[in-house]
């Protein structure tokens, strides 16, 4: 795991990204792909910590690379799960995402799409969310996570700032793997960006993504050049 403030880290698992929050035991973020249980635990454990810590999952989307091993985890830890509304009602019927998905400029794009996005199963295994989040809700951990619903990516998109860590979990709003930009698919391009914007406008120095580096300085300076707002 890479520590990215005294109590949030980033698990890397492959080509994508799930996150813990640490306070009265351990807060995972995203899931990662199906069949990730072990992978997420083995990363918790080369940390020092231990898994039976986690206390409860919160979902930025229902995206199967976020919400894969979501139903295996609250299985077998018995804990809570949270997600916006409108993704869970995706996962209560074992859907992933809204098709068709709006895909972004550039040949990298196309390729992780055509080779990788289009020959998955649009499916997670599906389970009822206990707890749904939105907009300006603040779940108490860390001094209050703060749910940004951030929609355009996948409608019911959350972007979580521990604002007390300065630390803005972005998921999937954008990307960071060679230098920012869009992520690969959207379910609607302008309003992803509209929610770049939106997320940039909070007070935050330090940003990690779904896929890519982390940014460990003036974070929401640099999304706010990039994208503008």
């Amino acid at each position: 795991m890479l520590q990215i403030s005294d109590n949030v880290y980033q698990i890397p698992i492959g080509a994508v990204n799930a996150y813990l929050v640490e306070d009265n035991g351990l807060t995972l973020i995203d899931t990662v792909y199906k069949n990730s249980t072990d992978k997420i635990f083995d990363e918790i454990k080369k940390s020092g910590k231990n898994p039976n810590d986690i206390r409860q999952i919160i979902l930025t989307h229902s995206h199967p690379d976020h919400a894969g091993s979501a139903y295996q985890l609250k299985t077998k830890l018995k804990v809570p799960v949270y997600a916006h509304g409108d993704d869970a009602d995706l996962i209560r019927q074992g859907i992933a995402g809204r098709i068709p998905f709006v895909l972004s400029p550039g040949v990298a794009n196309w390729l992780l799409f055509n080779l990788i996005i289009k020959k998955g199963k649009n499916e997670v295994d599906a389970f009822q969310v206990d707890h749904t989040i939105d907009d300006n809700d603040v779940i108490p951990i860390a001094g209050g996570i703060h749910v940004v619903h951030t929609p355009g990516h996948s409608k019911g998109h959350v972007a979580l700032h521990v604002k007390n860590e300065g630390v803005m979990i972005c998921a999937d709003i954008c990307a960071n793997i060679m230098g920012l930009d869009l992520s690969t698919v959207y379910e609607d391009r302008a309003l992803g960006i509209e929610s770049i914007r939106k997320t940039a406008s909070y007070d935050f120095d330090k940003a990690i993504f779904g896929h890519g580096k982390p940014i460990m300085k003036e974070a929401n300076k640099k999304l706010r050049e990039k994208f503008g707002g």
